[in-house]
């Protein structure tokens, strides 16, 4: 293969057979748990990376159901977000995310910097309520309970939830182990239609694991439990913060 066929094909590994195709990557029919929670405040500030800025000590705990998503297929998914600020404006950092499936992995952490490792997370509909479990290995490191569609939800408010930008922190290292790619990336979902929205009660256990470490932002009081179902196109990325080529936040502000 020439040089200029290199440059020409390359997109992801592997060259001549990436593990995940192009974009767009749409989904449909992607079901949403999201226990809102109050955390730890000093917990949080040890894994928030500057320059975002934490609003308050909340968490948010989701399980996310993907029947259908073109490229990546049928899988399900389970992490944390965190409520954060980036230059005045409201967003949210992706702290975690565990999920069942190759191509999402690899395609999310080459493309955003999607911080996901492989588990075994869960949504099951038991009779009046919805249950979300997220095991690593033989480990039970999350729990979520939640009843069944109790009170509609203002379509409006997570709408306007669901298009806030979000923000993750991408790492490459050079072949040698120091960083080459060190990025806070933004993006943001796209051609949103919410199909359902709903407020339930709802309880979240998290359990103490080394590799899936959900339990390092501890549950200190459950705040709110809702349950949406919505198509939606998974956008690409843009650099907010280059770690590598700009100086100390400290130094800016000086």
């Amino acid at each position: 293969m020439k040089i200029d066929e290199v440059r020409r094909t390359a997109y992801a590994m592997p060259l001549t057979n990436p593990a995940f195709p192009r974009g767009p990557y749409r989904f449909f029919n992607r079901e949403f748990l999201v226990v809102t929670y109050r955390t730890d405040l000093e917990a949080l500030r040890r894994v928030v990376p500057e320059p975002l800025e934490i609003i308050d000590p909340i968490v948010k705990y989701e399980f996310i159901r993907m029947p259908d998503s073109t490229g990546f297929g049928d899988y399900t998914e389970s992490g944390q977000v965190i409520p954060v600020r980036f230059e005045g404006q409201r967003g949210a950092f992706v702290h975690s995310m565990f999920l069942d499936d190759d191509a999402p992995i690899l395609g999310g952490r080459e493309l955003w910097g999607f911080p996901k490792k492989l588990a075994a997370p869960k949504i099951t509909h038991e009779g009046e309520l919805i249950s979300g479990t997220l095991h690593y290995g033989q480990s039970l490191c999350a729990s979520l309970t939640m009843g069944y569609k109790h009170h509609p939800l203002d379509h409006d408010k997570v709408l306007a939830s669901m298009k806030e930008p979000n923000f993750v922190l991408k790492i490459i290292p050079h072949v040698d182990g120091t960083p080459r790619i060190c990025e806070l990336v933004r993006y943001h979902l796209q051609d949103v239609h919410l199909k359902e929205a709903w407020t339930s009660p709802a309880q979240l256990q998290l359990f103490n694991h080394v590799i899936a470490d959900v339990a390092r932002l501890p549950v200190l009081e459950v705040l709110s439990g809702q349950h949406f179902i919505a198509d939606l196109t998974l956008g690409y990325g843009e650099v907010a913060f280059d770690y590598l080529a700009r100086a100390e936040p400290a130094a800016l502000a000086a």
